[in-house]
């Protein structure tokens, strides 16, 4: 197994999800600063929109689009080029819970993760959903009985979607159908002890994995070997997504403190970077 090493990029954030590399730059959200940024290869950041009910998944439509996850009022909300905000979906009447990450496919289609119960009162934990919001503005479940679905991505034939279930320490692939339907349900990588969020995919079809409780970012194959690992320590690892010049910068956000400190807006998020040696497949 490969031991990679991080080094910092940027920080002074609150809570980070959501990375997205587009265009030559990161996209960040700061769900708990309310908050979109960009980040330059460099580290300089921009805030890009405000977002009151805080975001998460970012989705770059094939329109050019940019369509962002609301989660508290279970919106996607599209990103104007002058910072405003305006409602692409509204999943409130389907949703009951926080909405949480999310992937598009190529020919435009989201598919959104949920909470599935109130996780900030401590309830107990109940399984979700994954939800299909189609161009048309068509909104189905999709798969039901995920437990608190995570980061996703799409392989780049269009074929499997591949989600992260966090609190059950696996990740789940299903077959996407030609209407954009999910079949197949089948295990990608057992990850017993493990607690995935934030992925992406390379360009062999390996998923770089955000571990939350473990303080790991690892790269699994389909069957759950583990070929690299990234320790950050006591830190927790959030998310990644890979990216830079030639696809092969790793961006790991970082949590530093405690969760306790996340609703006083503690502003203990960061991003480092590692380089390996699998480009990116540009899922998420």
């Amino acid at each position: 197994m490969a031991t990679l090493m991080t080094t910092p990029l940027v920080d002074d954030f609150v809570f980070l999800e959501g990375p997205r590399w587009h265009d030559g730059k990161l996209w960040v959200s700061d769900m708990y600063g309310c908050a979109v940024y960009t980040i330059t290869p460099d580290g300089k950041k921009q805030e890009m929109a405000k977002f009151p009910q805080r975001p998460s998944g970012i989705n770059f439509l094939p329109d050019g689009s940019i369509v962002i996850v609301s989660m508290g009022d279970r919106k996607l909300m599209t990103l104007k080029p002058d910072g405003s905000l305006t409602e692409y979906a509204d999943l409130s009447a389907n949703l009951p819970y926080d909405m949480n990450d999310c992937v598009c496919a190529a020919n435009g289609d989201i598919y959104v993760g949920t909470f599935g119960y109130n996780v900030f009162a401590h309830e107990e934990p109940q399984p979700a959903t994954l939800t299909l919001v189609r161009t048309d503005g068509t909104i189905v479940t999709v798969a039901e009985d995920v437990h608190f679905p995570n980061g996703a991505v799409i392989t780049p034939d269009g074929k499997t979607l591949i989600v992260a279930e966090t609190f059950v320490g696996r990740l789940t692939a299903f077959t996407i159908e030609a209407d954009g339907l999910l079949s197949n349900r089948r295990v990608f990588a057992d990850l017993e002890g493990y607690t995935p969020d934030g992925i992406c995919l390379d360009a062999e079809g390996a998923v770089w994995v955000a571990a939350f409780d473990n303080g790991e970012f690892i790269r699994v194959l389909d069957g759950g070997e583990i070929t690299d690992k990234i320790d950050v320590g006591d830190r927790r690892a959030v998310a990644c997504n890979l990216g830079g010049a030639d696809g092969k910068t790793l961006f790991c956000l970082i949590y530093d403190g405690s969760l306790d400190d996340i609703p006083t807006g503690a502003r203990n998020a960061k991003i480092e970077t590692a380089k390996v040696n699998v480009a990116a497949s540009g899922s998420p």
